[in-house]
């Protein structure tokens, strides 16, 4: 009895390795463990077997079952694969790049700033950048911030520890280091090291205290311009900027000037835009930027003769343009990362 269980076992292992397909598997199978399988007739053999000899023979039975179902499952493991493979097709390059790849895009903000940029630079300016961690210095001192301005107030600019761990030791010992509340700085740094005429726009991150809400946010991006020359007048500050509201917003847009306050310029100005753009925003005029003529104080603290000299500088926040290009209503939109509202701007 236990050669012929061998035998048995020995002949499933041949038969079973030679199937090629899952009908032939199933007609194998039969032969083994059907009904009237060779494996089936043994065990019904188990009651003409002498009772004491029972274990042995059904320990036999069951390592012969468990032997032969191993042939069953490697057997069926290479059909399945060969039936994936044939549904495939041909063996797969992983080398080669995948036909279905997402492609990325521009973040809007970017585009909108690039926008600008290159409009700008159709007209002679240059895009210079800079650190976005200042000095009380570069952020206020120079453009003529007052200390007790309230932009200077704690609960207004993101402060530093003035500490030497911090790698933050200003030359002046009561001087403090800032997250810039806008790009200001770079055109301090930019007129202390280069000398008139001076035509540049200087794009970057800033920070404030903002309470984040549709129209706020404590991290935002601006772009401010600056432009020394002789005998600049409010007229070229004007001009300058009706042609860019014009490229950046289409044909027909117009602008105006509604007097303001800043520091750093004198006479300053709120800027004003009216375009087709406004249809969804409900408005006839829209507020923009900001601006004026550079006050003499800035240009006497890094060193140009303001008797010769003379400039306009502007600023805007980025995001208010996007919002306005793409007639998003809530600034936040910008930060979440949400694939959903960047996939409408690719």
């Amino acid at each position: 009895m236990e050669d012929e269980l061998k035998n048995i076992v020995e002949s499933a292992q041949q038969k079973v390795a030679a199937v090629t397909s899952r009908a032939n598997f199933e007609s194998v199978k039969a032969e083994i463990t059907g009904p009237n399988g060779a494996l089936t007739k043994v065990m019904k053999g188990m009651g003409a077997v002498p009772k004491e000899d029972r274990p042995t023979f059904g320990k036999l039975i069951n390592q012969a079952k468990t032997k032969i179902q191993g042939f069953y499952d490697e057997a069926l493991a290479g059909i399945e694969q060969a039936e994936l493979a044939a549904r495939i097709g041909p063996a797969i390059d992983p080398s080669l790049p995948s036909p279905n790849a997402a492609l990325g895009s521009q973040h809007p903000l970017t585009k909108v700033r690039e926008e600008i940029c290159s409009i700008f630079k159709q007209i002679g300016f240059t895009v210079t950048e800079g650190t976005e961690v200042e000095t009380e210095y570069f952020c206020f001192d120079a453009l003529n911030t007052p200390a007790d301005h309230p932009a200077r107030d704690l609960q207004d600019t993101f402060y530093l520890p003035n500490d030497a761990q911090f790698g933050n030791v200003s030359k002046k010992a009561d001087e403090r280091y800032l997250l810039r509340t806008h790009t200001s700085s770079v055109q301090i740094r930019t007129m202390l090291k280069e000398k008139p005429p001076l035509r540049i726009i200087s794009p970057g991150r800033c920070f404030r205290r903002d309470t984040v809400d549709a129209t706020h946010s404590a991290n935002f991006h601006q772009i401010e311009g600056l432009f020394i020359d002789e005998d600049v007048t409010v007229r070229d500050l004007k001009a300058i900027l009706d042609y860019f509201f014009e490229r950046l917003l289409g044909k027909g847009t117009k602008t105006r000037f509604r007097p303001h306050f800043f520091p750093y310029t004198e006479p300053s100005f709120e800027v004003d835009f009216s375009s087709s753009h406004l249809a969804k925003l409900g408005s006839d005029w829209v507020e923009i930027a900001g601006c004026g003529m550079v006050e003499p104080a800035v240009l006497d603290s890094v060193g140009i003769d303001q008797e010769k000299y003379s400039g306009f500088a502007f600023g805007m926040g980025i995001e208010r343009i996007a919002m306005i290009l793409y007639g998003i209503d809530d600034i936040r939109y910008f930060y979440q990362n949400d694939a959903r509202f960047l996939s409408q701007f690719a």
